[in-house]
């Protein structure tokens, strides 16, 4: 059944989209406010949701680690060999990994640099992922270097890197964080390399979950501090509620913000709506004269509110999705995620705000003409 059609067999859908085409212009900018509104809360609901999957994406996978360091009432700056041994019998579930750490300047043939974080580490396996090669659970030689830095330098797998008077050979490429990870340069080194250091810097703990991180952190703090002193810092980013509230609040406040954008959207339409049954009160006077009921005029002002809803609310859905697109690529790297519910939920709900505010702003104009008397109508 074509459109025509069904407005045919509902007469008062058929004088809706009539009155509608009467002043095209006024009814084209009221229902380019209601486009621009669910654009803009489509879009921003949507943005919120890549920034919440891109940050979970980044941080997720640090919720099941336990970082320790050394507390404020630690007599040493760092983590001694005797406490990471003792890490090791109370920690039994999980992997116990030191680090030393530093920063140096890479230099390339080409004659660029770098400034990169030097880590020195033996399992270099529990705490890296790698996009070329392998991390081995004992690195005793070469180093790994982050996939960006590896590309400013020009470097490839074998190629020579300096630190410390010593030349390591790369074996692997680091997978490089982007987004809220920041993406800074690092250079993994065997722990040998920063022999120099007599304290570990930080202990990381590879627990796997929130849950299991959650007790080990517990079970550490417990041994090693008391309410009075600190002598270690045992810190886990657990399930990373904090984060997730935060994001949650961030993307109410978008939605509040589009919000409003339809808001005003609403009161052009209310605007429109009473202009129309004002300009067509001697009409709709002569309809209720003739037969026409109250229930039915209400109707047709009502359908001419839902149709601009219904149409300016499809467009600004379309629109909405090509932004969407865009910025799920800009952010994530893939645009078919927008897809997701989590994101394209955002779209339902831009075109069902619209249409429900289109026909809340039609009720007053519907109900005053509706209830208009015909003889004061005609008189008009």
């Amino acid at each position: 059944m074509s459109v025509a059609d069904w407005l045919w067999r509902y007469p008062s859908a058929l004088m809706a989209w009539r009155n509608l085409g009467r002043n095209k212009t006024r009814t084209a900018l009221a229902a380019l406010g209601i486009i621009i509104g669910v654009i803009s809360i489509a879009s921003l609901g949507m943005a919120g949701a890549a920034l919440q999957q891109q940050a979970t994406s980044n941080l997720g996978s640090i919720g099941g680690d336990v970082t320790v360091g050394a507390g404020e009432d630690s007599d040493i700056e760092g983590v001694t060999r005797s406490q990471v041994e003792t890490l090791q019998n109370i920690v039994r579930d999980a992997a116990v990994v030191p680090q030393k750490t530093n920063s140096t300047t890479l230099s390339a043939r080409n004659g660029e640099e770098a400034r990169v974080s030097v880590t020195g580490v033996t399992r270099a396996d529990a705490l890296y992922n790698l996009t070329t090669g392998e991390a081995p659970d004992r690195l005793v030689s070469g180093a790994l270097i982050s996939n960006s830095t590896a590309e400013t330098l020009g470097l490839e797998i074998g190629d020579p890197v300096e630190y410390g008077g010593q030349i390591y050979r790369v074996q692997g490429f680091i997978e490089s964080s982007g987004g809220f990870g920041g993406g800074g340069g690092s250079l993994v080194l065997p722990m040998s390399a920063l022999s120099d250091q007599e304290y570990y810097d930080t202990v990381t703990i590879t627990a796997g979950s929130s849950e299991v991180a959650n007790d080990i952190a517990s079970r550490v703090d417990e041994y090693f501090n008391t309410e009075e002193e600190e002598v270690l810092s045992v810190n886990t980013f657990g399930s990373l509620d904090s984060l997730t509230t935060f994001l949650n609040t961030l993307n109410y406040a978008l939605l509040g913000i589009g919000g409003i954008s339809l808001v005003v959207a609403s009161v052009a339409i209310l605007n429109v709506m009473l202009m129309s049954t004002v300009e067509r009160r001697g009409e709709i006077g002569v309809l209720r004269a003739v037969g026409i009921r109250r229930g039915e005029v209400l109707r047709m002002i009502l359908t001419e509110a839902a149709l601009m809803g219904v149409v300016g609310g499809l467009i600004g859905t379309i629109g909405s999705l090509v932004v969407g697109l865009v910025m799920f690529q800009l952010l994530t790297g893939n645009a078919m995620a927008v897809l997701n519910w989590s994101s394209s939920q955002y779209l339902l709900f831009g075109f069902a705000f619209a249409v429900v505010a289109s026909v809340l702003s039609g009720l007053y104009p519907a109900w005053k003409a509706a209830n208009d008397r015909p003889v004061d109508a005609l008189r008009s």
